[in-house]
């Protein structure tokens, strides 16, 4: 995209923000949410600003660090709430619709600090790509009136990692990380120790080298996604068998190695929904 169409969408991003007025950020950290959050702080100044991150067994410890890092970098006041959706049987039993329990349950908490703070607005880090995508989480956003500036603005997700490197964000090229939650196959409970199991896992892939990586759960069996181009490496008789062992410490009686190699959402695959296609490979 030529530098004058990205920098259109993000002043008319900054015009959005800006109309309205104060704000608090549903921030987890993440590409876009980081992004977001940079834009408001410097549109509308700190003060009128809150950084707020949903606090659960679904949410990485390491995510949780380095979003708290990230959010006194930008000089943003940032407050953490506790989220309850692990007491929710509409979220644990695992639906294809469980982000909209998630997200309706943050949205839920986040209401009484508007109110404390003075905010007038909450605002989320969807993208443009997203609104093409399975994102239950968007109706719970329309049902409280959640904006989106950087999706109302046309901004994609490669619009944001651009920007976000052009400012020296430490988010610009950091892999996609959605929540512990979305490795779990729908239908199976979601319980902390699973998602315990899930961290530390993919902990361990990112310890030898892997950056880009999701561990499937699927009840016993770990099913390991990473780059195609990282697929013969992870296949090393030394790694292999540091993994397995690993793996089966952890708890999981079988681990396997998805050939196709790491996709987002590959999960929703096996739904038969709307547009969606699985992934090329």
């Amino acid at each position: 995209m030529a530098e004058t169409e990205l920098d259109h969408r993000l002043s008319t991003m900054r015009d959005i923000v800006r109309r309205l007025g104060r704000v608090a950020v549903a921030y987890s950290g993440g590409v876009d949410s980081a992004f977001v959050l940079k834009v408001c702080v410097d549109t509308l100044g700190a003060s009128n600003v809150l950084a707020v991150t949903g606090r659960s067994p679904s949410l990485a410890a390491a995510e949780l660090v380095a979003a708290r890092d990230l959010a006194a970098t930008l000089g943003a006041v940032h407050v953490e709430v506790d989220t309850d959706e692990f007491n929710d049987p509409n979220y644990i039993s695992n639906p294809t619709n469980r982000c909209y329990y998630c997200k309706t349950e943050l949205y839920t908490r986040m209401a009484p600090l508007l109110v404390e703070r003075g905010m007038t607005a909450v605002v989320n880090g969807t993208n443009a790509d997203d609104l093409a995508d399975y994102r239950p989480g968007l109706a719970a956003a329309g049902e409280h009136a959640v904006r989106s500036p950087c999706a109302e603005a046309g901004l994609t997700k490669s619009d944001i990692r651009a920007l976000s490197a052009r400012w020296g964000l430490p988010t610009h090229d950091k892999p996609a990380s959605p929540c512990l939650s979305s490795r779990v196959q729908y239908g199976e409970t979601i319980t902390p120790d699973k998602l315990r199991m899930i961290e530390r896992a993919e902990a361990l892939l990112r310890e030898l080298g892997f950056r880009q990586c999701r561990v499937r759960h699927h009840d016993k069996l770990a099913r390991i996604e990473v780059p195609a181009g990282e697929i013969e490496r992870l296949a090393e008789k030394t790694i292999r068998e540091r993994i397995d062992a690993a793996f089966r410490e952890l708890g999981y009686q079988y681990v396997t190695l998805d050939l196709r190699g790491f996709r987002s959402g590959s999960m929703n695959e096996v739904i038969a929904f709307g547009r969606r296609q699985a992934p090329a490979e």
